[in-house]
């Protein structure tokens, strides 16, 4: 299928698929319950229903100001909706039970109940988006240098620059990451969202970011969608060493960056990681943004591997969704043979900016 076709079909979708979930609630809120004004409510959800893919339509060719804000907002509502999308299968799921059992609720009450839990939840997970945190955790490498020892390694993923994120939030993680004084810095991709945005602006606070033993970054799939290198000049220009599919030795320890493009795929990684020389007697660290083929990392000899990309699914139901994909690679510090992988859930979000039962994240390592 040609690309614009299959773009085409994606978005037609996505578009069905809000709609109907928007009649859906339309149909919950009015089944025991005539609104005073049925028409101003369908207008609105109506919408609302198209608010989101025409703002990211808009979003991936214009960066103006009332763009942008129009992108946030939608956003944030379709965050809201997937929260109010439960309670509604929640409040019929509580009817049908209640009918069996021969009670007979007032279900418009019911459900303006649910709907309220999940407006505060949801504003609750905006809030929770914002706050990023220092998460710490010590790693203990086989064959690590003895000048690594009680060293200390950043690593931040996804931030998601675009019309949700800018450069003001690079610039507070930057500051975070530079209070931190740590001797090693990984950026493990998809610092850009792919939305238009000048990119060399966007990235000036990397400028500020400096570690005594660099600071690394490979690009991730938001990166690559299409053609990265306005991403990654951008990003080189700052002084940030970008890495593709290379390998460099820091003071006796081996990294190497794998790019998404170039890890994704069955195969794909084991091809590039087979002609990377490799010293299985030293410690060893794989960069590469997404935990899609930790097995192969581990039968290559690294010791850790460092990723990001699964948000820990941002919030409920999404979460439940990322677990079950990437299982106990989809966050934290997890083990496969004799190589470790940590996996951050990232500093920032994609498409509605809401954590809820996830939080925003810089990841502090410090190497035993």
């Amino acid at each position: 299928m040609p690309r614009k076709a299959a773009i085409a079909f994606f978005v037609t979708v996505v578009q069905t698929v809000l709609l109907l979930t928007h009649y859906f609630l339309y149909q919950t809120w009015t089944f025991s319950h005539v609104p005073s004004h049925p028409g101003r409510l369908q207008a609105s959800l109506g919408v609302l229903s198209v608010s989101f893919v025409a703002a990211s339509l808009l979003a991936f060719t214009n960066a103006s100001a009332p763009v942008r804000a129009f992108y946030k907002a939608s956003a944030i509502w379709m965050g809201l909706l997937s929260f109010l999308f439960l309670a509604a299968m929640f409040s019929w799921l509580v009817l049908g039970v209640a009918t069996i059992a021969g009670v007979h609720p007032d279900f418009h009450r019911l459900v303006e109940v649910c709907f309220a839990v999940a407006i505060v939840l949801g504003l609750l997970a905006v809030w929770n988006a914002g706050w990023t945190r220092i998460t710490r955790s010590r790693v203990r490498l086989e064959n690590l240098p003895d000048a690594w020892r009680g060293r200390k390694a950043a690593l931040l993923t996804d931030v998601h620059l675009g019309h949700v994120r800018n450069r003001s939030f690079l610039t507070r993680l930057v500051a975070k990451i530079t209070k931190e004084q740590p001797d090693l810095i990984f950026i493990a991709g998809d610092l850009f969202d792919g939305t238009a945005i000048d990119a060399r602006e966007a990235t000036r606070p990397l400028e500020q970011l400096t570690a005594p033993h660099g600071v690394y970054f490979v690009a991730g799939n938001h990166e690559q969608f299409g053609d990265d290198s306005k991403y990654l000049s951008a990003i080189a220009a700052t002084g940030v060493r970008v890495l593709k599919n290379e390998r460099v030795n820091v003071d006796g320890l081996q990294i190497v960056g794998v790019p998404y493009r170039s890890a994704t795929s069955n195969g794909n990684l084991a091809s590039v990681l087979r002609d990377m020389p490799l010293d299985k007697n030293c410690a060893s660290i794989l960069l590469t943004h997404a935990p899609d083929h930790p097995a192969v990392a581990e039968a290559k000899g690294f010791s850790l591997q460092l990723s990001g990309h699964t948000h820990l699914g941002q919030f409920i139901p999404w979460s439940w969704m990322a677990r079950r994909i990437y299982r106990q690679f989809v966050y934290g510090l997890s083990r496969i043979g004799k190589m470790q992988v940590f996996t951050s859930s990232g500093a920032g979000t994609w498409g509605p900016p809401l954590r809820l039962g996830s939080n925003p994240e810089i990841v502090m390592l410090e190497f035993e």
